[in-house]
């Protein structure tokens, strides 16, 4: 900005926009100072660099206010677990998909878990077989358009996978 720009030769550009080629900095910085404005640095990496004429207090605060908009607008996708176990029973099973339904059509991804305690360990491939049954049922429901981003994997003592919906892959 003004006089810490290093370069001798700058590409202007004035407070109402007309491209001036390229010009001299010490120049720029006259045109700028007698329009009581100041000389911005806009493409520092171009040969030679973009400077603009304008008032970098308003630049600042119309960036900022650039800023807050895109970040008030930004969805951040959050990751939603949904616990079980291989014995559970139907009405149990009929929450867990709805549940999971609700998070995906809200935008985020579901972390499906089928928690293993004890001897259970030995019946993995039952919790396997939850799993897949879960993972086909969000399948079937077309209109949240659910796709599995991570396929069922033994973790420790769980089984785990990962769905997402199509509209909110990242």
């Amino acid at each position: 900005m003004n006089e810490y720009i290093r370069s001798k030769e700058v590409r202007l550009i004035d407070e109402n926009g007309e491209n001036h080629g390229v010009v001299p900095t010490s120049k720029a910085l006259r045109m700028a100072e007698d329009a009581d404005l100041d000389l911005v640095l806009i493409s520092p990496n171009q040969e030679p660099p973009v400077a603009k004429i304008l008032d970098y207090g308003k630049y600042k605060y119309e960036l900022a206010k650039k800023a807050k908009e895109a970040k008030k607008k930004q969805h951040i996708v959050e990751i939603k677990e949904v616990k079980m176990r291989y014995k559970i029973d139907v009405h149990d099973y009929e929450v867990r998909i709805k549940a999971a339904k609700k998070f995906i059509s809200q935008g985020n991804k579901v972390k499906g878990v089928v928690m293993l305690r004890g001897r259970e360990m030995q019946h993995s491939n039952l919790a396997f077989d939850l799993a897949q049954r879960f993972i086909d049922d969000m399948l079937k429901s077309e209109d949240l358009g659910v796709v599995l981003e991570k396929k069922p994997q033994l973790e420790g003592r769980n089984v785990t996978f990962y769905l997402v919906g199509q509209n909110s892959n990242q």
